[in-house]
């Protein structure tokens, strides 16, 4: 299986979970790349629901990379199951495993009674190994990649709606704003938020600032909505919160989120405006979202646009140091406010 879209993984995951639940197995299952939320699903599930409890004290192996000799992994993917049908071996965190290419005559030739599940994180292997093209024959291959910014708030409400809750299209952009593209933070702070949230069933402004620690006023999403308005004195306001705490917003994080933005609003003047239904299919935007870019591209008009933007590119550049001798970030970011909106 190639590397796969978002919604190709997403799909492939449920598929390798629905065959699992059908009690239909291949004997190895092969899960790398850098996002590591659907390899953990799948190894968790193939650790505590593949085989039944009583099954699982005889036949259940779990191997850690960092820990396993190739030999110790090869020896038990071959030992039959004990009073059962199949047995199953994980090997956790591949990635850190020396001689990993040691398992190739296990995966040439491996044991139908047993199902191996492999999670190789953080990247994959070089396709053009002879492990790389065993596995594409003998195993089935998952290559997770991580989740472009555009569908993490799709992502994020679908995963909360699918736990039986709704969030609030503020709140939500709160929420992934902070987080970034990290599912499993995403996941964990969700299921935070749920347990905190009593008989309600809808996730509030208020809970992101009292559960996840994000203030409804000083945050990036605030940030892009004050300067879509030119609104310079909250800008500042909101900057002036961020230089007393630095971890609220650091410019790293800040600067992406602003370029991403004003990069959506570019996009706008290639669509007729006046169709707010079909510039946010169009730009795959939620209509709620899409109002601070129709702001922006209003306030600003098309030069505007281009001009922050290549601001935007200069001062990311200097907040890593470059053609800058170590201008605090904060003051860099009252810069960047006035040029833009000046």
């Amino acid at each position: 299986m190639e590397s796969l879209t978002f919604a190709a993984m997403s799909a492939s995951v449920d598929q390798i979970l629905q065959a699992w639940k059908k009690k239909e197995f291949k004997p190895i299952y092969w899960l790398e790349g850098d996002e590591g939320y659907y390899i953990d699903i799948l190894t968790e599930y193939a650790e505590k629901h593949i085989l039944p409890e009583q099954e699982a004290s005889f036949n259940l192996t779990v191997f850690y990379g960092r820990d396993a000799a190739w030999a110790d992994v090869i020896n038990a993917c071959r030992r039959y199951p004990m009073f059962a049908e199949r047995q199953v071996v994980i090997l956790k965190e591949a990635q850190h495993m020396r001689d990993i290419e040691k398992l190739e005559p296990y995966i040439d030739q491996p044991l139908a009674s047993t199902i191996f599940v492999v999670g190789h994180k953080e990247k994959k292997l070089d396709g053009r190994g002879s492990m790389s093209k065993l596995l594409k024959k003998k195993a089935e291959v998952l290559t997770t990649k991580k989740i472009p910014d555009y569908p993490l708030a799709e992502w994020t409400s679908r995963l909360i709606h699918d736990k039986g809750y709704v969030i609030t299209p503020r709140a939500l952009n709160l929420l992934v704003d902070h987080i970034g593209n990290d599912l499993s933070r995403l996941s964990n702070e969700a299921d935070k938020l749920i347990v905190n949230l009593g008989q309600r069933r809808e996730i509030q402004d208020d809970d992101i600032e009292t559960f996840i620690g994000v203030s409804r006023e000083f945050n990036v999403f605030e940030l892009q909505s004050a300067l879509a308005q030119r609104d310079v004195p909250k800008a500042i306001r909101i900057v002036e919160y961020f230089e007393h705490n630095p971890k609220a917003a650091p410019i790293q994080m800040v600067l992406p989120a602003l370029y991403a933005f004003f990069s959506k609003t570019y996009m706008m003047f290639s669509y007729p405006m006046h169709d707010e239904k079909a510039l946010s299919a169009a730009m795959g935007v939620a209509p709620f979202f899409l109002k601070e870019n129709l702001a922006a591209a209003k306030n600003y008009a098309l030069p505007g646009v281009e001009r922050a933007l290549i601001l935007l590119h200069e001062y990311n550049l200097r907040s890593l140091g470059v053609k800058d001798a170590g201008t605090p970030d904060a003051s860099l970011m009252k810069e960047l406010v006035v040029k833009m909106t000046s």
